[in-house]
This record gives C-alpha cells, sequence and structure tokens, in this order.
C-alpha cells in the first residue's frame, strides 16, 4: 500500500528542479535569464545537498558546454535558459547530437525575437527546437502543461537522454513555470528512472560507436578506462573523422533511426472528450489548459467538441495526429505564436478535415472563452 503524498504549493520551475533531482541530475551548468532564473536559483541551493555539483558559467555557450563535459564523465547534466540563451546554444546542441551526449536543456519560452517581451508567456521556440541547430538531425522535445508534468516531464526528458544518447528538449512556457498549483510528489518507483548503458566489454575491445543492434551504443564515462575520441566531425565506429561514404552514410542514418524506430513508442499525449468529437483541439503547454476549459464548457453547450493534448512535441505525432484528422471534421490549433504545431498539422493532413488556428503574440494569453467563441465560429 502506498503512504499517501504530502501536498505540496509548488511553481513550474520549482517542480521541475524536483523532477531533475528525482531522476539523477548531479551537474548543473548555467546562467540566469528570465522566465528560468528560478531553476538555476534552487538548483544551486539543491546541488551540494545530494553529492553534485552546480556552476554558473560566464553565458549559455559555456554552459552547455561544461553540461556535455560533465555527461561525458558520466554525470547525468542538465541546463536551463530562455529564448536569447536557447539561441547561443545551437552549435552545442548539434555537437552533442553528433556526438550521442545524453544532456537536458529546460527552455521557459518567452515572447521573441531577440529580447521581445522577457516576462511573457510565448510558444515561439517550436520549431527552433526542431530546427535551431543547423544540418541534418534528430531530437526529442516535450512540453508540460501543469506543475506536476513540469516534475514528470523532466524525470521522463532524462530517461529519453539516457536511452537514446541524445539531447532532449524541455519546452516549458513561462504562464506554466510561473504557475504554482497543489500536487503530491510521486512516491519513490512510481516513475520509473532510466540510468545509461555502459559497455560489458574490456577496454580494449571497446568500439565507441558500433551499432548494438538497438540503434543505441553502450557509452562509458571518460575516467573509467575506456578512451575514446571525441569529434562533432562525421566519424567512423571508433570516433576518428571520416569521409568515406560507407561510414558518413551509416551514422548518420543510425542518429535518426534510432529514434524514428521507436516512434511508436512515442506518441505521448492526452485525450479528452474524444470519442465522438466532431472537432478537436490540438494544444499543449498553457494552451491545453485553456483549451479544455473551452472543451467543457462547449460540452455543456452540446457541441461535439474534444482535446488532444500533446506532451511530446518532437518527433512529430504523426501517427496520433493523423487518427484526430480522420475521425474529426474540423480541427482548431490555438498556439501563442504565428502558427508553428499548426504547420505541422496542416503538412500531414491528408483527409477532408479543415485544420483552423487561433494565435496570439502580444505576450497576453489565449483565453478559454476566445477558443470557446473560435469552435463556435467554426462549428459544423
Amino acid at each position: 500500500m502506498k503512504t499517501a503524498q504530502k501536498q505540496l504549493l509548488l511553481q513550474g520551475n520549482e517542480a521541475c528542479v524536483r523532477g531533475a533531482l528525482m531522476a539523477g541530475c548531479r551537474f548543473y551548468a548555467g546562467y540566469p535569464i528570465t522566465p528560468a532564473t528560478e531553476i538555476m536559483e534552487l538548483m544551486a541551493r539543491e546541488m551540494p545537498g545530494v553529492g553534485g555539483v552546480f556552476i554558473q558559467m560566464e553565458d549559455e555557450i559555456a554552459s552547455l558546454g561544461a553540461v556535455i563535459g560533465a555527461s561525458l564523465a558520466g554525470r547525468k547534466s542538465m541546463t536551463a535558459t530562455s529564448g536569447p540563451g536557447f539561441s547561443l546554444m545551437q552549435e552545442h546542441i548539434g555537437f552533442a547530437c553528433m556526438t550521442e551526449v545524453p544532456c537536458v536543456i529546460v527552455d521557459v519560452m518567452r515572447a521573441g525575437p531577440s529580447t521581445g517581451l522577457p516576462t511573457q508567456a510565448a510558444q515561439g521556440d517550436i520549431m527552433q527546437a526542431r530546427w535551431g541547430t543547423h544540418g541534418d538531425h534528430s531530437i526529442i522535445a516535450l512540453a508540460p502543461s501543469s506543475v506536476y508534468e513540469c516534475l514528470e516531464l523532466t524525470v521522463q526528458s532524462f530517461n529519453l537522454s539516457e536511452h537514446y544518447r541524445t539531447p532532449v528538449i524541455l519546452l516549458i512556457d513561462e504562464a506554466v513555470a510561473h504557475m504554482r498549483e497543489g500536487m503530491s510528489p510521486p512516491a519513490e518507483g512510481e516513475i520509473a528512472i532510466e540510468e545509461r548503458v555502459k559497455p560489458t566489454v574490456p577496454p580494449e575491445w571497446y568500439i565507441p560507436y558500433a551499432d548494438p543492434g538497438n540503434g543505441v551504443p553502450p557509452m562509458s564515462a571518460f575516467g573509467d578506462g575506456y578512451r575514446y575520441h571525441v569529434t562533432g566531425l562525421y566519424h567512423d565506429v571508433r570516433g576518428y573523422p571520416t569521409v568515406r561514404e560507407d561510414e558518413v552514410g551509416p551514422l548518420i542514418q543510425r542518429l535518426f533511426s534510432k529514434i524514428s524506430r521507436d516512434y511508436d513508442r512515442l506518441q505521448w499525449f492526452d485525450s479528452y472528450h474524444m470519442e465522438d468529437a466532431e472537432v478537436a483541439v490540438i494544444a499543449y503547454g498553457c494552451m491545453a489548459r485553456a483549451a479544455l476549459r473551452a472543451v467543457r464548457e462547449g460540452r455543456e453547450r452540446g457541441l461535439k467538441v474534444g482535446l488532444i493534448k500533446l506532451k511530446i512535441i518532437w518527433p512529430f505525432m504523426r501517427r496520433t495526429i493523423t487518427r484526430v484528422l480522420e475521425s474529426s471534421r474540423k480541427v482548431l490549433v490555438p498556439e501563442l505564436n504565428v502558427g508553428q504545431i499548426s504547420r505541422e498539422v496542416k503538412r500531414v493532413n491528408q483527409t477532408d478535415c479543415e485544420v483552423a488556428t487561433l494565435n496570439k503574440v502580444d505576450g497576453t494569453l489565449i483565453t478559454p472563452a476566445e477558443i470557446l467563441q473560435k469552435l463556435e465560429e467554426i462549428y459544423p
């Protein structure tokens, strides 16, 4: 029988820190930036108590560089930032993708571009999370819509990062990051914690980038006696630079396939009132909260409306969204941007379903009343 957990009143950023510590994060490097600074402040306080290391770096570029180094040394590592800092981190994100270094980057989204509105909520970093760094690469990005999900999806970000040996981005919009809600922390063991797979062969037999069959090579820690080369250049299975077609092609294919082969597993969403919905709302982050209120009020008015709340943003959940498009007459995508996920919904739409949008970019939130009004306008 599980012991009842104490109810806590937490901010989204505070819950994120709790999730990171629960997942085993023991290294944090960062630089303060609104609206993510609380994560850094709490990590500075909590890391020493769990035997971890906190360091404030001179900027966001150095922060992610330190995080990558700590991960190579065997520590679960994280940083947090917002739009301008996230932009500075992009080259290192690409390096982590190429070198297959697990790490978690929290981007607390605010209005942009440039300095924008530092204290206002936005969801304008969705495409940057997917395509911010140059070149072809795969990426995983998650988006919580509640304080509890800030904890839960932080843990899952670490799990996915360790499982696939890849950087994972947690996209928290400012409204969720600074919102306070009552929540009961999960009991020990309630959320599984995944550790990276280490080599079981002697150091002299270790081939650091050889495919073991699932696309994810075991990863040794620097200092454990396994010596290998790490480079952002295209490399062979031993980590050394190469331009050979028979080595470059398989490398890039493996970096994609290690995630794409699990697309069925990476369909994380919550469904509300979709059983008979004629109009579906697809939303994420704080907009999913407003959309759920609108859907419930719409139901009270006799509208057959439902909600799909996205938890994984990238890879895009094409299979789930396709099923929604096939079963609905119309779809509405409310976002705090000019239309980023809605473009993906339209891209995969091969049906007669009409995709409508509702957008704001002025730093204010789209209200449940505005979503409900739009639902009534487009309702069959």
